[in-house]
C-alpha cells in the first residue's frame, strides 16, 4: 500500500483488496477485472486526466503501488483461493467481536443496523466506487470507508458471503484440464501479463480468448507496439489478412524496429505474392485454405500448437 489506512479490515492488519478496487466482497472475476480497467484507465499516464504533472505521478503511483497488486492478487487463482480463506476466517472473528466492534462512519452505522443488508450494501458501495478515484486526495478516505462497509456486511452475512475459488477449466469432450497461462512474476506489468497470457492461449490455438487479453492491453496501453505486433500474428494465423495489416502497419508506426511486426510483414508480402492476391482484400480465405485451428495460409506462422 502506498498509504496508510486504519479502519475497516485494514485494523486488522489486512489488506482489503475488495476496498482498493471498489467492488464488493461477493464479486466474481468478472466484475473484478471489469472494475479493474475502468480504474487503470482512469489512472494510467496515457489516458489519465491530470492536468498537472504532480497529480499524474500520484495517479501513476495509486496503479502501480495499489491497484495493480490488488488486481494481482485476484488474478491468479491461487492467491485468490489464499485471499478468499482468510476472509472467511476475518469473518468469524467478527461475527464474535460484534459487540465490541466500533464503527466510524455513519454509513457502516447504518448498514449495521439496515433491514435490507444486501441491497443497502451492494447500492452504497456502487455510489462510493462511482467517486472513488475521481480525486485523489480522498482516495485513502473513500477506500477506507468501503472496507468498514466490507466489515459491517462479513460480520452480518458471515462466510457464506464470499465466492468459492473458481474451479480449473475442463474440456467438456474428454474432461482433461485446459491448459493454462504460466503464473507471472510478480515484478512485471499488467500488460505484460496480459501480453503472455495471449501467447499462452495462441500456442494453445485458443484464438479467441487470446485476442481478448491483447484487447484488453490496448486499453491500458493503446501505444503498445508489441501487442500490437502480436495482434497482427494472431489475425494472420486466422487468415483475417486485413485486420492484420491495421495492426502490423500500427505496430511498425509506433516501433520500426519491432521484430514480430517486421517478420509477420515479410511474410505477408511473400503469402500474398505467392497467391496473387491483393492484401487489401484478402480478408476472405483462399480456395483450398483451412481456417480452423491455426492452419490455413498463415497457420504456420511462427510456429503452430506446441506438440
Amino acid at each position: 500500500m502506498s498509504f496508510k489506512i486504519d479502519r475497516g479490515l485494514f485494523q486488522y492488519d489486512l489488506i482489503d483488496h475488495h476496498a482498493v478496487l471498489g467492488i464488493p466482497v461477493d464479486a466474481d472475476f468478472n466484475q473484478i477485472r471489469k472494475r479493474y480497467l475502468q480504474i487503470a484507465r482512469r489512472l494510467h499516464p496515457d489516458s489519465c486526466a491530470a492536468t498537472t504533472l504532480e497529480e499524474k505521478q500520484r495517479a501513476s503511483q495509486l496503479l502501480s503501488k495499489t491497484v495493480n497488486p490488488a488486481y494481482e492478487q485476484f488474478s491468479k487463482e491461487r492467491n485468490r483461493a489464499e485471499y478468499l480463506v482468510v476472509l472467511r476466517e476475518m469473518s468469524k472473528r467478527l461475527a464474535q467481536e460484534a459487540s465490541t466492534i466500533k464503527l466510524k462512519s455513519k454509513l457502516s452505522q447504518e448498514l449495521a443496523q439496515a433491514s435490507n443488508l444486501e441491497h443497502f450494501y451492494q447500492k452504497s458501495l456502487q455510489q462510493l466506487a462511482a467517486k472513488q478515484y475521481e480525486n485523489l486526495e480522498q482516495v485513502s478516505d473513500i477506500i477506507g470507508l468501503i472496507s468498514e462497509l466490507n466489515l459491517v456486511y462479513l460480520m452480518r452475512k458471515g462466510a457464506s458471503s464470499l465466492p468459492s475459488p473458481t474451479p480449473v477449466a475442463r474440456n467438456s469432450n474428454n474432461l482433461r484440464e485446459t491448459p493454462q497461462p504460466a503464473p507471472m512474476p510478480q515484478s512485471i506489468s499488467v500488460v505484460e501479463q496480459y501480453y503472455r497470457r495471449a501467447q499462452a492461449f495462441m500456442e494453445n490455438n485458443n484464438f479467441a480468448q487470446a485476442r481478448i487479453e491483447l484487447q484488453d492491453a490496448l486499453k491500458l496501453e493503446p501505444n503498445n507496439s508489441s501487442c500490437h505486433s502480436l495482434m497482427g500474428v494472431l489475425y494472420l494465423k486466422q487468415n483475417q489478412v486485413t485486420m492484420a495489416k491495421v495492426h502490423i502497419n500500427k505496430a511498425l508506426q509506433l516501433n520500426p524496429q519491432e521484430q514480430m511486426a517486421l517478420k509477420a510483414k515479410r511474410f505477408l508480402d511473400q503469402a500474398t505474392q505467392k497467391t496473387g492476391t491483393k492484401p487489401a482484400g484478402a480478408s476472405q480465405p483462399t480456395q483450398g485454405t483451412n481456417t480452423s485451428g491455426g492452419s490455413g495460409l498463415f497457420g504456420g506462422l511462427f510456429g503452430g500448437k506446441k506438440k
